[in-house]
């Protein structure tokens, strides 16, 4: 009698998944960072506020890099593709903080 092998992740496959694990945990801090009453004032609120602009910006760069096919793309479009992410979302926090 033969015993059954275990069955292994692709290595493509086993990276997709913890991608995706990883942007669940993104997606939880962002929410548990969120504050309940809808706004905070002060010092704080900006560093919550640079905080999740810091999140979305791995969580974009990770959907864009291994979603997207731009892991196994170009040199050149995978560093275009992540100045793009920076510009954004410093563009984006820049934005927040100055108001």
């Amino acid at each position: 009698m033969t015993t059954p092998t275990a069955r292994r992740l692709v290595p493509g496959t086993r990276t997709i998944l913890i991608v995706w694990l990883v942007l669940m945990a993104i997606t939880l801090a962002w929410w548990c960072l969120t504050p309940e009453d809808g706004g905070s004032a002060g010092a704080s609120g900006k560093v919550l506020v640079a905080a999740i602009a810091v999140l979305g910006m791995i969580k974009s760069r990770l959907i864009i890099r291994y979603f997207m096919a731009v892991r196994t793309a170009p040199r050149w479009l995978r560093i275009a593709t992540d100045a793009w992410v920076v510009v954004l979302w410093l563009a984006l926090l820049g934005i927040n903080l100055y108001r």
